[in-house]
């Protein structure tokens, strides 16, 4: 097997033991989002805060954010990968023609 095959595998393998092991080694454990903390403490700190805004869009239920916080995730992918085949494409073409330019 070459380098790069097992470099490929071994960060594929620690990319699912950083997500699993939260999972497996802490028990009992509430895993919620970062809004939810923040407006549980606020409530903690200060019972009376009132927000400046509302939001525009209540959801009907947190599948719906959820999946639209995965649309959201799989559209920033595309176009992150989109970006680096252009620049990839780019290099590769720059390569070819300076090899026959000579």
């Amino acid at each position: 097997m070459s380098n790069s095959k097992l470099n490929n595998w071994l960060l594929l393998l620690a990319v699912v033991v950083l997500a699993v092991a939260p999972v497996v080694f802490i028990k009992g454990a509430k895993f919620s989002g970062s809004d939810d903390q923040a407006k549980s403490k606020i409530q903690e700190l200060q019972p009376g805060y009132k927000p400046w805004f509302n939001s525009l869009i209540e959801l009907p239920s947190g599948e719906v954010e959820s999946l639209l916080f995965s649309v959201q995730a799989a559209t920033g992918a595309g176009v992150i990968g989109y970006v680096i085949g252009l620049y990839k494409g780019r290099t590769e073409e720059r390569k070819k023609y300076n090899e026959n330019s000579d």
